[in-house]
């Protein structure tokens, strides 16, 4: 009685396994770069702050294949920060990996995607981060947390700069993306990236516009408080 009931349980795993077929494609195949992308693509969206990502290198596949197409993927992938904050609607296609001499930050994740219907999706994944370290040097920028008050600061007087050559228009701060210091011959100086919104102001309070159509930008300043430049780059179409 018991081996005919190991006999009839050891059938019925035979007959599951039979159903399961694992495939290891090569990393740089059709199928793998499909995942990878979409793996990409859904952890940008995720992200409401910082920068996109864009695929480095796919590091391992496994694709767990079944007779009714149902296929899920098992992905370790290396991903690197592009100069495009989340909000910047340029396709991360378009976006230029940040240099690793300016502290960029990279991902190491792990996904899992299902295949239903012919479309994948991502069913699960971890990932960790890490600033770059490989070519710092010395003088190189240093990222600030960014809640640096002296940096802050540096960021609201370059908006100041600029607000004060726009017509009929003010800016405020919507978000800071990243903010660094730099040691150079005359001392330091710092960096700045953040994100602005058209406002609306009362005396010397603004608040962003919860509008769609409101004007947004990406600015970029270098220097000190009381002197450096800023360039801004306006989107009217932001994701």
């Amino acid at each position: 009685m018991n081996t005919l009931g190991i006999t009839v349980v050891l059938g019925l795993l035979v007959g599951v396994w039979a159903q399961v077929n694992v495939i290891r494609p090569q990393c740089d195949s059709p199928e793998a770069e499909e995942a990878a992308l979409v793996a990409q693509d859904y952890l940008n969206g995720l992200h409401t702050h910082g920068y996109k990502y864009a695929l480095n290198r796919i590091e391992d596949i496994k694709i767990i294949a079944r007779p009714d197409g149902n296929d899920t993927y098992f992905l370790e992938i290396d991903l690197l920060e592009t100069d495009c904050h989340v909000l910047d609607p340029t396709p991360v296609a378009n976006c230029t990996v940040r240099p690793k001499v300016l502290t960029a930050v990279e991902g190491d994740c792990d996904v899992v995607l299902k295949r239903v219907g012919g479309a994948l999706t991502v069913i699960a994944f971890k990932c960790k981060t890490e600033e770059s370290t490989e070519d710092i040097c010395l003088g190189c920028p240093h990222l600030l947390p960014l809640n640096d008050t002296t940096a802050l600061d540096f960021v609201h007087a370059s908006l100041a700069t600029f607000n004060n050559i726009t017509d009929n228009v003010t800016y405020t701060v919507l978000q800071v993306g990243r903010m660094s210091s730099q040691i150079v011959s005359g001392g330091s100086i710092y960096l700045a990236e953040y994100v602005i919104s058209e406002a609306n102001c009362t005396d010397d309070a603004c608040v962003a516009l919860n509008d769609a159509t409101a004007a947004r930008g990406i600015c970029t300043a270098k220097g000190l408080s009381a002197a450096h430049t800023v360039d801004c780059k306006m989107f009217f179409n932001l994701v």
